[in-house]
């Protein structure tokens, strides 16, 4: 299906103050820095990850152990969604007795972040996992909510969310894509 213009949802500036504001939730939150490990799920949670941990260590002068994870074997939908290099899983530390924050950058029906929190426990059993997403746009069919949210966009399901991030795209911005009406 053909896509309409794009819709910027979030401007590069906006996208920086986001990544400040989930920043400064996660350490209120946080009942101890020093057992905070942020985990980013490839491809995108992976930088945004990398982003909230600078920004924790500017605000608080403390190093996060950040981290990266990849679902590709613990999907749901595999059939469905053909063959695809999985990419690489990179725990930084024991994540026993740990406060995890999985990172992405959209949160839609919940099927991802199910599978980040079953990979998650094949590595260790943390104390807890938190959830942090720039946008949550919607349509859960899981009971999973996050704890840090950027922004929330309503969708409908045919309309999809875009982030763009420096590291991966050479830009920074949030866009709807909206299906062309055509017909």
């Amino acid at each position: 299906m053909a896509q309409a213009a794009p819709i910027e949802i979030l401007s590069q500036q906006e996208v920086r103050r986001t990544f400040t504001r989930l920043a400064c939730q996660i350490i209120e939150r946080a009942n101890n820095l020093s057992d905070l490990v942020l985990l980013g799920i490839q491809t995108r949670g992976v930088p945004i990850a990398q982003i909230l941990a600078k920004q924790i260590q500017q605000l608080e002068t403390v190093e996060i152990p950040v981290g990266a994870i990849d679902i590709t074997f613990y999907r749901d939908d595999l059939d469905s969604i053909g063959a695809r290099t999985p990419g690489k899983t990179n725990i930084p530390t024991d994540l026993n007795g740990k406060t995890v924050v999985l990172v992405d950058d959209v949160i839609y029906t919940g099927r991802t972040i199910r599978a980040a929190m079953d990979a998650i426990v094949d590595y260790g059993r943390p104390d807890t996992i938190r959830l942090a997403v720039m946008i949550d746009r919607g349509h859960r069919q899981l009971p999973i909510q996050p704890d840090f949210v950027g922004k929330v966009v309503p969708t409908t399901r045919e309309e999809n969310i875009q982030v763009a991030l420096q590291e991966i795209d050479g830009r920074e911005g949030v866009e709807l894509l909206k299906p062309n009406a055509t017909n």
